[in-house]
């Protein structure tokens, strides 16, 4: 390797084996997190143009410094703090915004180097340091992304942490761009899933991600990290005859095969949720539903099918959840069984709204032929909570917006539903989502400022171990404009079994 300083070193990964904790194992949404990919807002976001935005998934182009320097590295400090916390522990004054950064930036000798939070841009460079590999994904890639031969010499050219920042960002270090960046790469849920102990690798339906999930594909049949879960990593099969189909079939939902992290929550042990949304489609769900009940990973499967709109885009932008018994959803969506059942005729030759093309049916291995319908995500999500997750107290929803109009949708979009749990009742959202946040205190939750919460545990006021009720909020201008939030932007690989 030619620049390896910000390797992860297979000898730094066996050592938990002293605690008897394995590498990889997700059996829920909220049980303590322990290891986690994420990916750091990379110079390729600062290469966004309004007219290709849209066509590359962004919602708007963003300051980037300001992005990462008063916003996403608030949310990597409070990572560490909770997963890796001698990473941090005592040197938060002097990693603020006025930083020169070096800590946060993965080719960097200052660089944090965590085997808890990972930067998937770290494991790209470990297996670019084999000359094999390196040669196999620059072939790949130039192919996928129609380059001349010339620049595939060229890029064979840089060492491996060049090369990984190269292949993310699709510019050269003189800023000459080669092709399209990749900014949705911070949301590293989208690229695959924990179930149990299998990996998922998902399936982007947009062109725009084709490289990421090539990348996602090289890293977890590669890198030392995954070496003991190579029979444990699912892809998801094409239709066997897709290629003999014309094309207006083969975008058709039925034929494609299409997934995204933000549709898959390990929801319980046993329980695998799959949305069918805009991203997602229903061949793909019921491919991975097949795989699932095949291996035995599962004993539930629940389909949500929700309206296909680029407000909701997956089912974690419409919910998540925050405790045992606790769930933050959009209110719009919430009990669209219920409000049908009070239709008058009026009502029921009226246009269709929107909120009835949700619909959940739940599958029992074994018994696929006779599925469970469901009428309110609501009665789905109370049920979660009581049989599967075993709750004693009385099941809560905090509602997107505080459900009062046009908060819950407005919110909504700037993702005030999507939520990582760091542990039981200790999520991270935005700030910007204020009427939100008065819901979660009118629940009996804290809210409080990221910032003010690493100088609580700096003076040793609290610490992770023992806050619990909490809302965090990260600083969130650019970070939302990105349409994805702190559920999104996190990839668990690890977290301990409730």
């Amino acid at each position: 390797m030619k620049n390896g300083k910000q390797a992860i070193s297979t000898d730094t990964l066996t050592s938990e084996t002293a605690v008897a904790l394995p590498r990889i194992n997700v059996s829920s949404e909220i049980g303590t997190l322990k290891r986690l990919l994420i990916h750091s807002p990379d110079r390729g976001l600062g290469k966004v143009v309004p007219s290709k935005a849209q066509d590359w998934l962004f919602e708007d182009i963003v300051h980037l410094d300001m992005m990462r320097r008063d916003e996403y590295d608030y949310y990597v400090k409070i990572l560490l703090y909770f997963l890796d916390p001698d990473k941090v522990r005592g040197n938060v004054a002097k990693l603020g915004p006025t930083s020169d950064r070096s800590f946060f930036k993965p080719d960097h000798d200052d660089y944090f180097r965590s085997d808890r939070v990972v930067d998937i841009q770290c494991l790209l460079s470990d297996i670019l340091a084999d000359e094999v590999i390196r040669t196999r994904m620059i072939a790949a890639i130039c192919g996928i992304e129609r380059t001349s031969f010339r620049t595939q010499q060229q890029l064979n050219q840089y060492d491996p942490v060049e090369l990984a920042k190269i292949m993310i960002s699709g510019s050269l270090p003189n800023e000459t761009m080669l092709f399209a960046p990749l900014p949705n790469f911070i949301f590293t849920r989208d690229i695959g899933i924990v179930i149990n102990d299998h990996i998922l690798l998902n399936k982007p339906a947009k062109l725009a991600r084709t490289r990421e999930a090539l990348l996602a594909q090289y890293i977890f049949f590669n890198h030392p990290l995954f070496a003991d879960y190579q029979d444990k990593i699912i892809e998801i099969p094409d239709n066997e005859h897709a290629f003999l189909l014309p094309d207006a079939d083969i975008n058709r939902d039925v034929t494609r095969s299409t997934l995204e992290g933000g549709d898959v929550m390990m929801i319980a042990k046993r329980h695998l949720m799959i949305g069918v949304s805009e991203r997602t489609t229903l061949y793909a769900a019921q491919q991975v539903m097949r795989l699932v009940f095949s291996k035995n990973l599962v004993d539930t499967v629940t389909i949500i099918k929700i309206p296909k709109k680029r407000d909701y885009m997956h089912i974690d932008t419409i919910f998540t959840q925050v405790k045992r018994n606790v769930w933050v959803l959009l209110a719009s969506l919430a009990r669209t069984g219920d409000e049908a059942k009070k239709r008058d005729v009026i009502h029921f030759f009226a246009p269709k709204d929107v909120s009835e093309d949700l619909k959940i049916l739940q599958f029992i291995k074994g018994l696929e032929h006779k599925p469970i319908e469901i009428e309110n995500l609501e009665d789905l999500l109370a049920d979660i909570s009581k049989n599967d997750l075993g709750a004693t107290e009385p099941v809560q929803f905090i509602y997107s917006g505080n459900n009062e109009f046009p908060f819950g949708a407005r919110e909504q979009w700037t993702d005030s539903c999507n939520l990582l749990a760091l542990k039981d009742g200790v999520v991270v959202g935005y700030d910007r989502n204020q009427k939100t946040a008065e819901a979660f205190r009118r629940a009996g939750f804290e809210v409080i400022e990221a910032a003010k919460l690493l100088e609580r545990f700096e003076r040793g006021d609290s610490s992770p171990d023992t806050i619990e009720n909490t809302f965090i909020m990260l600083p969130s201008a650019e970070l939302s404009r990105a349409r994805g939030g702190s559920h999104c932007m996190s990839l668990p690989l690890l977290r301990e079994e409730i």
